[in-house]
Formats: C-alpha cells, sequence, structure tokens
C-alpha cells in the first residue's frame, strides 16, 4: 500500500475523524493510488495516519455502501474493481438531478454566483493541463455551486452519494481526453444561466453529463483491468 501523501498528515485531526479519513481513502480509490483487489488493513491505515482503528472502520463501511471497497468476512477488505453498471446509474441519476437545477437557477441567477461560476471557470483553464486533481476538484466545485445557488441540499447529497463511481473513471478520462471540451460544456451552461435560458441552461447541463457516455467506453476497454463489467448493449 502506497505511504498517505503528505498533506494527508495535515488533514487529520481530532474532530470529526471518520469524515476525514473516509475522504481521504475515497481520494485514494478515485485517483487510483489504492489499485482495484488491493487488500486494505485496517490495523496499518490507523498506523501510519496515527488514529484509531475504530474511524478506519467505519470508512470501510460506508466505502463499502458507495461500491467502493469490498469487506470479505474473515478475509479481508479489498478495492473493488469499477463498475460499469454503477457508473451508469450514477450519471442517469446525475442527469435528472443536475438538468433540473442548472433550469431552476437560470430563472432568477444572483451575479455574486455568476461570479463564482466565472470564476471556477477560468481556474479549471489554468488546472487544466498537468493537475488532474485540482482540476476534478474545481470541477466538483462547479457543480456544488450551482446546487448550492438553487438551494437543493438534498438533492446534492444523493448526487455526492452516487458519484462515487462516476468519479474513478473521470479521473482516468482526465489523462486520456482533452479537458477542453469539459470547460466548453461549463461555459455553456453558465451562458444559458446568464441569458436566463432554463430551457437551454437544462440542455447544456444534459450534454455535459452525457459526455461521459461517449468516453467510458474508450477507457474501459484501455484500463480493462480496473473494470469488472464490460457491458454497453443497453443503454443508460
Amino acid at each position: 500500500m502506497g505511504d498517505p501523501r503528505q498533506n494527508d498528515w495535515e488533514i487529520i485531526n481530532d474532530l470529526a475523524v471518520g469524515p476525514q479519513i473516509h475522504r481521504i481513502i475515497r481520494e485514494r480509490i478515485v485517483s487510483t493510488d489504492l489499485l482495484p483487489g488491493m487488500r486494505l488493513s485496517e490495523a496499518e491505515l490507523a498506523k501510519s495516519y496515527n488514529i484509531s482503528r475504530q474511524p478506519v472502520r467505519e470508512a470501510f463501511i460506508k466505502l463499502a455502501d458507495q461500491g467502493l471497497v469490498e469487506v470479505r468476512p474473515q478475509r479481508g477488505t479489498y478495492v473493488r474493481k469499477i463498475s460499469v453498471a454503477a457508473v451508469l446509474d450514477a450519471r442517469f441519476v446525475r442527469e435528472a438531478i443536475e438538468s433540473d437545477i442548472a433550469s431552476f437557477v437560470a430563472q432568477e441567477p444572483d451575479d455574486q454566483f455568476l461570479e463564482r461560476l466565472e470564476q471556477l471557470i477560468v481556474e479549471q483553464k489554468k488546472a487544466e493541463k498537468g493537475d488532474a486533481d485540482a482540476f476534478l476538484k474545481l470541477d466538483h466545485e462547479f457543480h456544488h455551486c450551482l446546487a448550492e445557488a438553487a438551494g437543493k441540499t438534498y438533492a446534492w447529497k444523493v448526487v455526492e452519494d452516487v458519484r462515487a463511481q462516476l468519479d474513478r473513471v473521470r479521473y482516468l478520462s482526465y489523462f486520456q481526453f482533452p479537458m477542453e471540451e469539459i470547460i466548453a460544456q461549463h461555459v455553456r451552461i453558465v451562458s444559458a444561466i446568464t441569458s436566463k435560458n432554463p430551457e437551454a441552461a437544462s440542455e447544456a447541463m444534459r450534454e455535459h453529463l452525457r459526455e461521459i457516455l461517449h468516453t467510458l467506453p474508450d477507457i474501459s476497454r484501455s484500463r480493462a483491468e480496473l473494470f469488472d463489467d464490460v457491458d454497453f448493449t443497453s443503454s443508460p
């Protein structure tokens, strides 16, 4: 198992250790720092981060619920392969929720909110090449900003709960496909919202979230060792 990232040491503190260690392990799985099939040791992780085993155990339970790890009784906890079916399901849920969010905020957008979206796009362009972690965090913040502007806290929680497998594919896509189009799609979403065009905003978001349908087949074939069910015969 790879060593914890340097900044992880700065993140762990005495408050809410469970959610923090969950986030750290989740990010290491998404970024392929922890590869499918790798056995995760509760004791080793606890020792690495200088914490008790209980928050690691809690993190494993949540990661299992998200389909990122598999807890095998008497054998251990293992990183799961990426499920194509789970990716397609997550994409479907995100489109249903976030297209409506885009439509909602386009009805009466706030100037400060629009400025924040524009700034995020500027930052995405800077992180476009060479920093997958930064780019994907900015992409996540872009979508979160929309949900916050719409006041859809529960809807965003649903998105957060289903996006784990999707994030793994999106991380891989950063290295195989140009991010210019993703940024251009964000620009189209913001343009539609700025124009107070709910229908156009919704359609722009749908187009954006369907991008993975075009990239997923190539990614799963080129990194077949990371996937467990490559089958695109059914419609998402």
